[in-house]
């Protein structure tokens, strides 16, 4: 199959094109600046020729999902989405200058960040869990590190809902990190999947190498790999520094059997603070919702396949309903007063003058009529 080539950056309002940042299997990313506030954002956007239900089905699911969770620490922010001139649907979110795509194959990671990394991930994913989402694609490269050094879980592409995933919904799958389940297409995920793929991946971080592949040339096709994962043998990780407890919990999180795995997201991150507490680390905070917590929007849709959003014009609207108010601050400033106030407390502000005018329409009835009574009038 031929490769596709990257589409052309697209003209965004209050967006400047800088350069591409990178070109998937259905979307290419983009890095802009934005007008106001001035930033760095990466822009991802579907390529126009796109005309697969399915493609548009899951670029907005990804918008929707990251609406749901990007107020996570943890989870890469989304700013907006929309549709561009020509007609081509993206999504703005937060810009990350780097990842763990390749990281862990040039260097050796120290054991506390990676331990750090997978409570980190574990915490985004227990957010996602409880609102009814798996990511069905947990890997290094898409663990992103934003500008201030703290990793961050993203793209949501091929997300589903833990109520609806069945194995006949599995779209792609990155195989050297899929549960055995997954690979062998009983599901398309679920959280015991989730929890296998995590620690797949907090394996690779350590080790340098995904956990099914073998070093030798030839030795890692897909099918290779697929039969290694069906068999989930676990190897510990070849490192004299990685303590025997963060093996036990490495192992229990691949078992072959879901059931044998931790029973969450949460479980497993409280296992990594374990070894952390012992290795004489702070355990990383947990940040997950309060039980008490559900999504603030509507449920997403994922059977939506429909372009969404008003396509954006290159050239700028004025807006009639500025010319109706004033730009100042002091304007401003009534304005927001008035909204405090409420049309109630405003009309109860009238009233004094409205009684005054009463009593002196009275008082001068009054004068009137006094006036007349003596013969002055």
């Amino acid at each position: 199959m031929a490769t596709r080539l990257p589409s052309a950056p697209p003209i965004l309002p209050g967006l400047t094109y800088i350069r591409p940042l990178g070109s998937g299997g259905f979307a290419d990313v983009f890095l802009y600046e934005q007008d106001m506030p001035r930033r760095d954002v990466a822009v991802k956007v579907l390529p126009s020729d796109v005309r697969d239900a399915d493609l548009r089905r899951m670029f907005n699911a990804e918008a929707d999902v990251l609406a749901h969770l990007s107020a996570h620490p943890s989870i890469v922010t989304v700013y907006q989405a929309g549709i561009s001139a020509d007609g081509r649907p993206y999504i703005v979110m937060e810009f990350c200058p780097g990842s763990l795509a390749q990281r862990y194959r040039r260097e050796r990671i120290p054991v506390p960040e990676v331990l750090e990394i997978g409570v980190r991930m574990a915490s985004a994913l227990e957010s996602a869990h409880r609102a009814g989402l798996v990511h069905r694609d947990v890997k290094p490269s898409n663990i992103l590190v934003t500008t201030f050094g703290a990793p961050v879980l993203a793209d949501f592409g091929i997300s589903s809902s833990l109520s609806r995933a069945t194995a006949d919904e599995v779209l792609a799958m990155s195989i050297p990190w899929s549960a055995p389940e997954v690979v062998g297409e009983q599901t398309a995920g679920s959280v015991a999947s989730e929890v296998w793929s995590l620690g797949a991946t907090v394996y690779s971080l350590l080790a340098g190498q995904s956990p099914f592949e073998r070093r030798e040339r030839g030795q890692n096709t897909k099918e290779q790999l697929r039969r290694r994962i069906a068999r989930a043998t676990y190897t510990p990780v070849p490192r004299t520094d990685v303590p025997a407890s963060l093996q036990d919990v490495l192992a229990r999180a691949m078992s072959r059997d879901p059931a044998r795995r931790f029973a969450s997201a949460r479980e497993f991150a409280e296992a990594l603070r374990g070894v952390q507490s012992e290795l004489g680390m702070s355990p990383t905070a947990l940040e997950v919702p309060v039980d008490e917590w559900s999504a603030a929007s509507a449920p997403v849709d994922f059977s939506d396949s429909t372009i969404r959003g008003a396509a954006r014009s290159t050239v700028a609207h004025e807006e009639r309903r500025k010319t109706r108010y004033e730009t100042s601050v002091a304007g401003l400033a009534r304005d927001e007063d008035t909204a405090i106030s409420g049309p109630e407390r405003a009309g109860r502000g009238l009233l004094p003058w409205i009684v005054a005018g009463v009593a002196a329409a009275i008082a001068l009835v009054a004068v009137g009529v006094a006036l007349l009574s003596a013969g002055v009038l």
